[in-house]
């Protein structure tokens, strides 16, 4: 790649921490930190085999794993079996999955916020972090956000 190459934020990260990073690397932390939906590795593999047809999915796994232990990835189980990974330290959000579409709904309240806060608070404890994950199957028809305003 020449000079025009800007370093994706995955990338970035993975460089703040002192790791080597090979071109396979570069272009798996580019197709992540392009996502804006929660991709597990077999799709992970097919982006990144797209820009570079020399990406295994082997390559992908170990990368994936590597990132994750470094805390640059953060892994999600949303009780499908497949893992799905995120950026770790992007703003904090919750998560609602529609378990008819398989869609991930991202979404952030400040009174559930605050409502766990309290809790903590209560049990003695200062929260520092926490993860929610909600399961559900939409009310009617097929477009659950139309029936979100109540009509």
């Amino acid at each position: 790649m020449g000079s025009d190459h800007q370093p994706s934020r995955i990338e970035l990260m993975c460089q703040d921490k002192g790791m080597k990073m090979t071109e396979q690397r570069r272009v798996i932390a580019r197709v992540l930190s392009d996502a804006d939906d929660h991709p597990d590795v077999e799709e992970l593999h097919r982006r990144a085999h797209d820009i570079d047809s020399n990406i295994s999915i082997a390559t992908v796994y170990r990368t994936v794993r590597l990132f994750d232990e470094a805390g640059i990835l953060e892994r999600l189980d949303f009780g499908d079996g497949r893992a799905r990974y995120e950026e770790a330290g992007s703003d904090h959000h919750d998560h609602l999955i529609d378990m008819q579409a398989g869609r991930v709904i991202e979404f952030h309240n400040d009174e559930i916020e605050a409502i766990q806060r309290r809790i903590a608070k209560e049990l003695g404890y200062r929260l520092v972090g926490h993860k929610m994950e909600l399961y559900g199957v939409p009310l009617n028809g097929d477009n659950p956000a139309e029936d979100a305003d109540g009509d």
